[in-house]
């Protein structure tokens, strides 16, 4: 490859704001958009655990942590000023954060339901709108690149449930249909005025306890979070079967779309959402 286009993916001298990296796939997400030389503001629900922050500050990056619970209205609400104001100028915002409830659908409580939409639509929504608000009134960095000047990239991650229904998990699938629509929405909104907005799909079977996750679409995902799943000899034998690629996913598979995704090399890439299955969807 020519050193131009090997240009088109170099992040240097971008930041970008990510939810739910201490783990799993968003720490990947946050490590692999470090390594192609973007800061990092990292928001987390406290700031117990430092190994995202730290696998970063390795790197050369700068990075930072921002204390905030994503099933808050009033701490998202608040989220985007406070990073604007300590001066960081975002222009790659990745929203990974989410959680999972399952109960079968007639037992399905109405505190989960909307517990599960606040995180995982709701807040992606008031992020997007918020940092997309900024991005709009931003002057671009670095060369003109089109006729349109590239004033920011969204990424939200998605899931294979934006385009099926998954069994036993309504609130989930609902809000990440949602995600998916809102992709397309905004992208609609601000192509035009240089700001990307592209979702990444997966299928990911959570626990029922509270994790982060991305909202690239991915397939099945091997992860502590999916551990009791694939322990499941009998259901994990029957996924497998269903992934032409013939194995688990891994978060590592899923840091080249969110840097391709953030850089340059997709200008012309807005509204899609890239599913990164392992062939699953396509079966």
């Amino acid at each position: 490859m020519s050193s131009s286009v090997i240009d088109l993916f170099s992040l240097q001298g971008r930041t970008a704001l990510v939810t739910g990296a201490t783990r799993g796939i968003g720490q990947s997400l946050a490590i692999a958009l470090a390594e192609a030389g973007a800061d990092i503001v990292l928001v987390q629900r406290d700031e117990s655990n430092q190994s995202t922050k730290e696998s970063i500050e390795k790197l050369g990056r700068k990075t930072v942590i921002y204390v905030a619970d994503l099933a808050s209205a009033s701490d998202v609400g608040g989220l985007t000023k406070r990073v604007l104001a300590d001066g960081h100028d975002i222009d790659i915002l990745v929203n990974c954060g989410g959680i999972q409830r399952r109960h079968p659908a007639h037992e399905f409580p109405d505190v989960d339901w909307n517990e599960v939409l606040q995180v995982n639509l709701n807040t992606v929504f008031t992020l997007c709108r918020d940092v997309g608000a900024y991005m709009l009134q931003r002057t671009p960095k670095g060369p003109p690149t089109s006729c349109i000047p590239h004033r920011g990239s969204i990424i939200n991650i998605a899931s294979l449930v934006s385009f099926q229904g998954g069994l036993n998990v309504p609130a989930y699938a609902s809000a990440k249909g949602g995600v998916a629509q809102l992709t397309k929405a905004l992208s609609n909104q601000w192509a035009s005025q240089g700001i990307n907005v592209n979702a990444v799909s997966q299928l990911l079977r959570l626990l029922q306890s509270k994790a982060d996750i991305p909202r690239i679409a991915p397939g099945y995902i091997h992860t502590d979070m999916n551990e009791a799943l694939i322990k499941d000899e009998k259901r994990a034998a029957s996924i497998l079967e269903r992934i032409p690629a013939g194995r688990w996913g891994l978060p590592d598979d899923f840091k080249g779309s969110v840097v391709l995704l953030a850089s340059r090399a997709s200008l012309y890439v807005s509204g899609e959402i890239l599913t990164v299955d392992g062939g699953w969807m396509g079966r």
